[in-house]
This record gives C-alpha cells, structure tokens and sequence, in this order.
C-alpha cells in the first residue's frame, strides 16, 4: 500500500513558477516509480513526467520538457518519500489538477502502469 499526498497547487498567473510535492507513505522496501500527471475539466489524464525510484532515469512529455522538472527525494528507510515537479514558465492551458502517481510497471506514460494515486491539487494559471 502506498499512500500519495499532493500539496502545493494553487492561483498564478501566466509565465509564474509553482513546486508540486508528493509525499509517499509506502512499505520500506518498495522500489517504485512516481510520475506526475494532469486532468483539465472535459480532457483525459495526461502523462507529465516521471522518475525511476533511484531517481537516476526521467521521461517527459514533449509538451514540457525544459519547463518542467520533476525529481524525488528518499528517505533514507524508503518508507517516506517525496516526489517534486517544479513548474516554470506556466501558460493558462497549464491549468488542470495534478496528480501524483505510483507504480513498478511501464510504460510510464500510461495511466494503467500505476496502482496508487493522489486526490490532486488544483492549479490555475491566470492570463
């Protein structure tokens, strides 16, 4: 079981910066890959970035790449880790809620390779 906790959304306005973090709760041995995805209203979840568990291996989408950056930080016991997506250059059609995600299998980009979630946190970009 792992538990997902975002937190660092909120209102700004266009071409700002913004932080997303994760915060993991998972047993101590769990090796897992975390990603970052987005849901505007009426859209589909959309695949943002993800990282490797040791943090060695990333893969953006190519409609953010060199804007976003996501990295992770493990506890040393791995039982509480932190993913992070640091936002630069933000547009109004950034505007979605974020999600971070867990899982052990690939492709990343896919939806269905993750088993846990966060509840999201909504950002907005004003222009």
């Amino acid at each position: 079981q792992v538990l997902l906790v975002e937190s660092g959304g909120g209102l700004v306005q266009a071409g700002a910066s913004l932080i997303l973090s994760c915060a993991a709760s998972a047993p101590t041995l769990s090796t897992y890959a975390m990603s970052w995805f987005c849901q505007a209203p009426g859209k589909q979840r959309e695949f943002l970035a993800a990282i490797s568990w040791s943090g060695g291996r990333f893969y953006y989408t190519d409609s953010v790449k060199g804007r976003f950056t996501i990295s992770r930080d493990n506890a040393r016991d791995n039982a509480n880790n932190t993913v992070y997506l640091q936002m630069n250059s933000l547009k109004p059609e950034d505007t979605a809620v974020y999600y971070c995600a867990a899982g052990w299998t690939t492709p990343w980009a896919l939806a269905e390779s993750y088993d846990y979630w966060g509840q999201g946190t909504q950002v907005t970009v004003s222009s």
